[in-house]
């Protein structure tokens, strides 16, 4: 069975949103840079999960979100919303994951980067870089 989940580009300042997935073996991609969202519930469209999560996660509500477009792999269809975060780091309670940062499109170029909170350098998920990049080629954010 596929797995449906609504995930957002949260950008600010040239600089995106990333979760540092908890570092659980039985998690995907455990200790991994990675975009915010999650998993559709029955019902629901990909917008209202991707509100939803947004606010779940990190306790924020973006003025607006708008499609990206989806990305597809045998497991999973991946709804991708951007969005500008209109907040300072410091006023998003991180209520999943290990860490969060804005990172650089040097950074996401690179595929890693450092953790305060896990004392090391992290992986980039493959699939968020790959999203990111593609969002960062396509020049929406201008600066």
């Amino acid at each position: 069975m596929v797995t449906q989940v609504a995930i957002a580009i949260l950008y600010r300042e040239q600089k995106f949103l990333m979760q540092l997935r908890d570092n659980i073996p039985n998690i995907v991609f455990p200790g991994y840079w990675a975009l915010f969202g999650g998993h559709m519930e029955p019902g629901e469209t990909p917008d209202v999960t991707v509100k939803r999560e947004i606010l779940e996660e990190i306790g924020y509500i973006p003025p607006t979100f708008s499609e990206f477009g989806c990305y597809s792999d045998e497991k999973t269809v991946r709804h991708v919303f951007h969005a500008p975060l209109t907040v300072e780091l410091s006023q998003l309670v991180l209520n999943e994951g290990w860490d969060m940062g804005l990172l650089t499109p040097a950074e996401i170029r690179q595929g890693i980067c450092y953790s305060a909170i896990a004392g090391e350098v992290r992986p980039i998920g493959p699939m968020p870089q790959r999203i990111l990049l593609d969002f960062i080629d396509k020049g929406i954010v201008s600066g």
